[in-house]
């Protein structure tokens, strides 16, 4: 089956396509304080929510990139229709191909597929090549939260270190230079949310369309997916959305108070 279709049909009734609520991605977009007329570049975009809201609530530009045909169309029509397709762009490419200048962004995001560039590390490093000084990096991604049982790697297909823990998923940006600003997790009912939807949205396709020769595929990996997180993925895995910080003042300006005040007069830190 077309990963793609497999990806639309699973999150035909989400609004963002992971396990975050809506409630809390309004409350990271509060965060952004993206300056008027600033840029804002999302890397796997999906249907382009967190832009259309980002861009909504700033008055700023966006870029979205995402390799779903499904996703880009639908992205593309809505904004059309809402007449700002000027305002944002939408991009069909694998991320990790997509090129713009160094450090145009203001915000760079990659909610959910850090497998662009192989990690969560190398996709901070990646975004934060895209970032300005003083600007933000969004990366969502899953983490363990206990050591993970042996059942659940193999039928997940997952390894140990597929994921890091919370912890480490911060270090991960400390260790590259970048400054931690707060993490947006995911509750138990965010996950039950966001894998329900999916369960819901693939009994009904294929309900509505039994001629589909796509069906008993689409509903054996999804039935699958739901049994391993009802057994292990709701105990053992965790999500959540990172902000860091880039070009953040460093410990040694503490002992400089002019280069603090410097660098406020500069615009940054937010």
């Amino acid at each position: 089956m077309d990963l793609w279709k497999f990806f639309a049909i699973g999150h035909e009734d989400h609004v963002f396509c992971n396990p975050l609520s809506e409630p809390k991605f309004d409350e990271l977009i509060a965060q952004l304080a993206i300056p008027y007329g600033g840029r804002i570049l999302d890397i796997a975009c999906g249907k382009a929510e967190l832009l259309a809201r980002a861009v909504a609530r700033y008055d700023c530009l966006g870029v979205g990139v995402d390799l779903s045909p499904f996703c880009v169309a639908e992205a593309r029509a809505r904004f059309e229709e809402e007449g700002r397709a000027s305002a944002i762009e939408v991009v069909e490419a694998n991320g990790s191909e997509y090129e713009a200048p160094l450090g145009s962004f203001d915000v760079t995001c990659c909610i959910g597929a850090t497998w662009i560039w192989g990690g969560f590390a190398p996709t901070l490093r990646a975004l934060s090549a895209w970032t300005k000084p003083g600007g933000l990096v969004l990366v969502g991604e899953p983490f363990w939260r206990c050591a993970p049982s042996r059942e659940y790697l193999e039928a997940a297909g997952h390894g140990r270190d597929s994921f890091g823990t919370h912890q480490g998923n911060v270090e991960a940006g400390l260790g590259l230079g970048l400054g931690f600003l707060y993490a947006m997790v995911s509750s138990e009912d965010d996950w039950d949310r966001y894998e329900g939807l999916q369960c819901n949205a693939a009994e009904r396709y294929a309900r509505e369309n039994p001629s589909d020769p796509d069906v008993p595929e689409l509903l054996a990996r999804v039935r699958e997916a739901r049994d391993n997180y009802l057994r292990w993925g709701r105990r053992e895995l965790g999500w959540a959305v990172y902000a860091f910080l880039c070009d953040p003042v460093r410990e040694s300006a503490e002992a400089d108070p002019g280069s603090l005040r410097r660098r406020s007069a500069s615009g940054g830190p937010r």
